[in-house]
C-alpha cells in the first residue's frame, strides 16, 4: 500500500501537469512569454510546487534554448515536477490546443483575414498581451532586485541597453550574461574557498 500512493501522487500530478498546460495554452494568445507568465501564476503562486527563484531561472532556461518559448517552459516546468512523463504530459497539453486551432483557422484563413469583427478583435487582443508581458518583465527583474546583487542589476540593465538600442543579436547577449554568471561563480566559490582556508 506504501508504493501505491507515491505513484498514485505521481499520476494525480501528471494529470493536474496536463490539464493546467492544455487550459493555459487553450485560452492564452499572443505568444510564449504569455503563457509563462501564466505558468507562473498557476504553479508558484497556486499550487506552490514550484517556488518564484526556482521559476525565474527555469524561464531563463526556457528563454535562451531553442525553440518555442511556450514549449520550452512547458518541458522545464514538466521535467522539474515529474521527470521525463512530466515533460511529455506538459508538451502534449501545451502543443495540442494551437495544433487544433491553427488547423481550423487555417482552413477558413480568406474568410478570417477579411472579417471586420474578428480583426478588431485582435487589435485589441494585442493590447492586453502587451500588458502581460509587461507584467513578466516586472516580475522576472523584481525577482533580480530581490537579490540585492548589484552586479546582477547591472546585467539586467546592460543587457536591456544592448537589445533595445544596439540592437544586438538576443542569443548572443545570452550568451555573454551566461558567461559573466559563471565567472562569477567560480570567483566568488574561489573566495569562499580562500576564506575557508584562512579560518582553519
Amino acid at each position: 500500500m506504501e508504493n501505491e500512493k507515491p505513484a498514485q501522487d505521481k499520476r494525480a500530478i501528471l494529470k493536474k501537469l496536463f490539464f493546467s498546460t492544455l487550459y493555459l495554452s487553450t485560452f492564452t494568445f499572443g505568444g510564449g512569454y504569455v503563457i509563462v507568465s501564466l505558468l507562473k501564476t498557476k504553479f508558484v503562486d497556486e499550487l506552490h510546487w514550484i517556488d518564484e527563484n526556482e521559476m525565474l531561472d527555469l524561464i531563463a532556461i526556457a528563454q535562451s534554448s531553442p525553440g518555442a518559448i511556450a514549449v520550452n517552459g512547458a518541458i522545464v516546468v514538466g521535467y522539474k515536477l515529474a521527470g521525463m512523463p512530466g515533460i511529455f504530459c506538459a508538451i502534449l497539453g501545451a502543443i495540442l490546443p494551437p495544433f487544433v486551432i491553427i488547423t481550423v483557422i487555417s482552413a477558413f484563413y480568406t474568410a478570417f483575414k477579411e472579417n471586420f469583427f474578428i480583426q478588431n478583435m485582435l487589435s485589441g487582443m494585442r493590447a492586453g498581451v502587451g500588458a502581460v508581458i509587461i507584467s513578466v518583465v516586472y516580475d522576472m527583474g523584481r525577482g533580480v532586485a530581490k537579490l540585492r546583487s548589484s552586479i546582477l542589476i547591472m546585467i539586467m540593465i546592460a543587457a536591456f541597453l544592448a537589445n533595445y538600442y544596439f540592437k544586438i543579436n538576443v542569443i548572443l547577449i545570452i550568451l555573454l550574461t551566461a558567461l559573466i554568471g559563471a565567472i562569477r561563480t567560480v570567483v566568488s566559490a574561489k573566495k569562499e574557498s580562500a576564506s575557508d582556508s584562512n579560518e582553519i
